[in-house]
């Protein structure tokens, strides 16, 4: 089977990112036709430009022909999305619902809702990253064919940590809805470090929120050896986001055995750690105490891992569940 991949053109770090090269690549060795085209542009709100080089694509595709898009690319622009609705089969795939973005104003975001509703009603395939996001998407925009294909995780050696204590990692974009602010404050008075990896739309936003903090270092963007080194050192992964699909960093620290206390990753997290509610600075900082204070809880959370690190999802059962997702658009 042919199917043309729509991504956005993205050189960060990112978790969609890495599904959609994971997610290509599965797909082409179990005997697919994959021929993807990566699109720049402010994806889900672009310019003019953007919008006529999706509109090119789009067109280029043989009428009947498959298409997996990207939702970041596609959810913005249900007219791009509409205009070829009714001679191809689409499929969109969607890392997060545009509204669970933070940091928008509430006109911006009604807006971005709207059209992602228009755009999934128009596509014949939905396709969710987690059972939890499949579920919120289908009640909210009123949809009846919702998939899901879970990432998968790379397997990784344990790492050592540092003291099994007091080295903490964050590994999130630094944007408001991963809630580094609300791991600021946790972390005040209490002798644990930790490292932020990833990018930051708003540096200087990000240094006025860790500046009187010692022990916060902010080390940008990492990919391969320095990520893989991050982790290494790592005696706990701390993920407060307040809103998820899924979390694919949790599953990395798990398959290393790293010990994680994260909020809004039910899916990622299963009984492998210590899921608190978004948002609730108290439960973090109690939770990060008991961690500095408490070896039994620190047993407990590693124990939670290790359990944990042998059930994860693999790559290959991702590009299973999308290779069974996309045939079904050929019924």
């Amino acid at each position: 089977m042919r199917v043309h991949v729509v991504v956005p053109a993205d050189d960060q770090p990112s978790g969609g990112n890495v599904y959609d090269r994971h997610a290509t690549a599965g797909l082409a060795a179990l005997g697919f036709d994959v021929r993807v085209r990566a699109l720049a542009g402010t994806w889900p709100q672009p310019d003019d430009d953007a919008r006529d080089r999706l509109a090119e694509v789009l067109a280029s595709v043989p009428d009947g022909g498959a298409v997996l898009l990207d939702g970041l690319v596609a959810c913005g622009v249900p007219e791009s999305i509409g205009a070829h609705a009714d001679r191809l089969r689409t499929a969109v795939l969607v890392h997060l619902p545009l509204a669970e973005e933070t940091g928008l104003n509430p006109a911006t975001t009604a807006r971005l809702d709207n059209a992602e509703r228009t755009t999934l009603r128009a596509a014949d395939l939905v396709i969710a990253t987690s059972p939890q996001a499949a579920q919120r998407l289908a009640r909210h925009h009123g949809l009846h064919r919702v998939r899901t294909a879970a990432p998968g995780t790379e397997p990784a050696a344990l790492v050592p940590g540092t003291d099994g204590v007091s080295r903490l990692l964050c590994v999130a974009s630094l944007t408001p809805r991963k809630g580094h602010d609300v791991l600021v404050e946790a972390l005040a008075n209490l002798p644990l470090t930790c490292d932020f990896v990833g990018p930051a739309p708003d540096p200087d936003r990000v240094r006025r929120l860790i500046e009187h903090h010692e022990g916060i270092r902010w080390r940008g963007p990492l990919h391969g050896a320095e990520l893989a080194d991050a982790y290494a050192s790592a005696d706990l992964l701390v993920q407060p986001s307040l809103a998820e699909t899924y979390g694919m960093a949790v599953t990395e620290a798990l398959a290393r055995g790293i010990p994680v206390i994260a909020s809004a990753v039910p899916d990622a997290l299963g009984d492998g750690g210590l899921l608190l509610q978004p948002g609730d600075t108290a439960a973090l900082t109690e939770a990060l105490r008991r961690w500095s204070d408490d070896p039994d809880f620190r047993s407990r959370l590693r124990a939670s891992s290790l359990r944990r690190r042998d059930q994860l999802p693999t790559w290959e059962s991702t590009a299973r569940q999308l290779a069974a997702a996309l045939t079904s658009l050929e019924a």
